[in-house]
């Protein structure tokens, strides 16, 4: 089994020196997520081959000029945004040779950047049923160049909290509960896969009052991967795992990769984790 740890947890770092910190540490497995812009970030990765095993998620490479990643927009600029950097995402994620390159579901707003991860402030919902037609659309088209490419497809379980809930008078993000997961697994091509993020699974399903376990399972011929951490149940604050982690008795050891997206930079407690991993999937 793959592990790989993800570049989110390091901060104030360039790219470049988020992957040293961790490969230096003995971590070969980087998942590269968010960053600063760097223009020559592809041929700083090429020159790792054969050295480390990257994996290309959502918000990356970062742009120059930043943006809300969103192909269930319906704002046209946006959506040109999105589409220029989810293709160019795939053409990288193919020259290096990887597999996969995963991304999240869409959402029914267009939040501010600076807004991703924290209070999002209210704004309409556009209509769920044209969203996902348009989300469905345009994953169709990165699934044709992903089968050009070699390149296979994952889209993230977005998370939805008690607050967001409230604030919108309603759900504004797409794949987070199982009704919406089905109308979106039904239409997808036979290239494209779930990415499951555990910690926003446990969130969505305590907001939205659904059992997570039952998704795990409805779920499991499409999940290719996992994100891994823990949380309290209220927010997404990328917690260490422990023993007493709720998903451990759904995890299967048949997935393309798994990954760590945790606060800590601590890479005694980061190889820990991925110890604690490998013990209660083997």
């Amino acid at each position: 089994m793959t592990i790989y740890i993800s570049t989110g947890s390091i901060k104030n770092k360039s790219i470049q020196q988020s992957i040293d910190y961790l490969s230096e540490n003995g971590i070969k497995n980087i998942e590269l997520s968010g960053g600063q812009h760097d223009p020559d970030i592809f041929q700083k990765l090429k020159s790792y081959k054969n050295k480390i095993n990257f994996m290309l998620h959502n918000y990356f490479p970062p742009p120059k000029v930043p943006f809300t990643l969103n192909l269930a927009t319906l704002n046209d600029e946006i959506f040109e945004q999105s589409r220029k950097h989810i293709v160019n995402s795939i053409r990288i994620s193919s020259k290096l040779e990887i597999p996969y390159f995963s991304f999240h579901a869409g959402f029914l707003i267009d939040p501010n950047p600076k807004e991703l991860g924290k209070k999002i402030t209210s704004q309409k919902k556009n209509d769920e049923n044209i969203a996902t037609k348009v989300f469905l659309e345009r994953v169709n088209e990165f699934a044709n160049l992903g089968k050009k490419e070699g390149v296979k497809i994952l889209i993230e379980n977005n998370v939805i909290n008690k607050q967001n809930l409230k604030t919108f008078n309603g759900n504004p993000f797409m794949m987070t509960s199982i009704k919406q997961t089905e109308n979106l697994v039904k239409y997808l091509p036979n290239n494209v896969y779930i990415l499951l993020d555990l910690a926003h699974l446990k969130i969505s399903s305590r907001t939205l009052n659904f059992s997570a376990s039952e998704f795990l399972k409805k779920f499991d011929s499409k999940i290719k991967a996992y994100h891994i951490s823990d949380n309290s149940g209220d927010l997404d604050t990328n917690d260490v795992v422990t023993k007493n982690s709720w998903f451990w008795q759904y995890l299967k050891k048949d997935k393309a990769y798994y990954t760590f997206e945790l606060k800590t930079e601590n890479t005694n407690i980061i190889k820990d984790q991925i110890k604690m991993l490998r013990k209660f999937i083997n």
